[in-house]
């Protein structure tokens, strides 16, 4: 694994800090100053730090008037700053990780707490999924609706919060593996939606669960 840089430890700690104070497109973050002092880094560092968030198109700066959250699109779509991360292998391996502890519980509360208008949902994302793999077209957006609409299922608040772990996890998976699957994919979404619509906690989870280790277990193939 490559070591971080100063100035890549020090842009996750600005991005960690514009999170934790909530700010939104277009506020002001503090000075360089205000920075380098807040956060006991050199002022190299500080403006390294900068110059990768702007590369990110998380932050903008003006000339004149100082840094700001920025209004474009990677900032809202990227929320936890995994674009930050250079090593891309140990994401990949992480993601689905954390997306094994998360989403089989989820699928099993989806199964118990999903309305008839959310299966409906389900069902009709599903449905463009499969268009999509039937047409061998790049599936990886309608996937992240399928995964996040599971999510919203389970009606719990704080998961549905989680969802840009998933969805990024899904998008990272996506463009990391070499070979695009269909069959399986296929035949695994429909498995956790049939579960989820006859109200089976324990066979949505275990569904989900084994969807996710077969993405795990073909992605290490790939890599001996």
């Amino acid at each position: 694994m490559e070591k971080q840089t100063l100035g890549e430890i020090t842009a996750q700690k600005i991005l960690n800090m514009i999170q934790e104070k909530g700010c939104t497109s277009g506020d002001k973050l503090p000075t360089e100053a205000e920075l380098v002092e807040s956060l006991g880094a050199g002022r190299n560092t500080v403006r390294e730090a900068l110059r990768i968030l702007m590369s990110r198109n998380i932050v903008t700066i003006r000339q004149g008037s100082g840094t700001f959250v920025s209004d474009k699109t990677a900032w809202r779509t990227d929320p936890l700053g995994f674009s930050l991360i250079e090593d891309r292998r140990k994401l990949t391996e992480d993601l689905i990780q954390v997306r094994v502890m998360l989403e089989p519980p989820l699928a099993a509360l989806a199964a118990q707490n999903a309305t008839e208008k959310d299966i409906l949902t389900l069902e009709n994302i599903l449905l463009d999924l499969e268009e999509a793999m039937e047409k061998r077209e790049d599936y990886a957006e309608k996937d992240c609706r399928f995964h996040s609409q599971i999510a919203r299922c389970s009606h719990n608040v704080v998961m549905v919060n989680l969802l840009p772990v998933i969805t990024h996890g899904v998008r990272v998976f996506a463009g990391s593996v070499q070979e695009t699957e269909y069959e399986q994919t296929l035949l695994s979404h429909r498995r956790i939606f049939e579960a989820v619509r006859s109200r089976r906690p324990v066979d949505a989870e275990q569904a989900m669960y084994f969807h996710l280790m077969y993405n795990d277990n073909r992605y290490k193939e790939e890599l001996l």
